[in-house]
């Protein structure tokens, strides 16, 4: 079966294409998400037939994935036909308010609880378990595997897990 190249998809070229391209672009640290899921892909704007110009946000201004993030992004739009200009923006900065509700599900099916929406994590709030529910968890440090997750433990089914941070 012959599939049709990218410039005879009669979607190519729109930004509803570019979307779709950039859904399928996983983050680094956490591979069921994509860096739309995570909300780093600030703008697309399609300037010509094939060309697209990107705005992207990282995490933090120090994230040592930044500029795999960038390549991966270029590169799977080269790759469904377009030519890219990615600009970096810092300014306002990432906030995991940006990340989308499908992007909170596959965190926490993958077992890293959810960030809760910024300025609401205080004084006895509770992180509920993505592994059993159970709202029953403590914090064990304020550092995970990176500097934007917690690690935590459930006290009801005993297992570890990370907190994805309000950042």
């Amino acid at each position: 079966m012959m599939t049709a190249s990218p410039q005879q998809d009669a979607a190519f070229g729109t930004e509803q294409h570019v979307w779709q391209v950039l859904e399928g672009v996983p983050d680094p640290e956490v591979p069921v998400l994509s860096v739309v899921d995570l909300g780093l892909v600030r703008s697309v704007e399609i300037a010509g037939d094939a060309a697209v110009k990107l705005e992207v946000t990282p995490t933090y201004s120090g994230c040592p994935a930044t500029s795999l993030i960038t390549a991966a992004i270029e590169l799977a739009l080269q790759d469904a036909g377009y030519t890219v200009e990615t600009a970096t923006v810092l300014s306002p900065p990432w906030t995991s308010d940006w990340m989308s509700e499908e992007g909170r599900r596959k965190l926490k099916e993958y077992g890293i609880a959810p960030p809760s929406p910024c300025g609401t994590r205080g004084a006895g709030m509770t992180i509920a378990c993505p592994q059993c529910g159970s709202e029953d968890t403590a914090l064990v440090s304020e550092f995970g595997s990176t500097a934007c997750k917690a690690l935590f433990k459930c006290n009801a089914c005993l297992e570890p897990f990370e907190y994805f941070k309000c950042i």
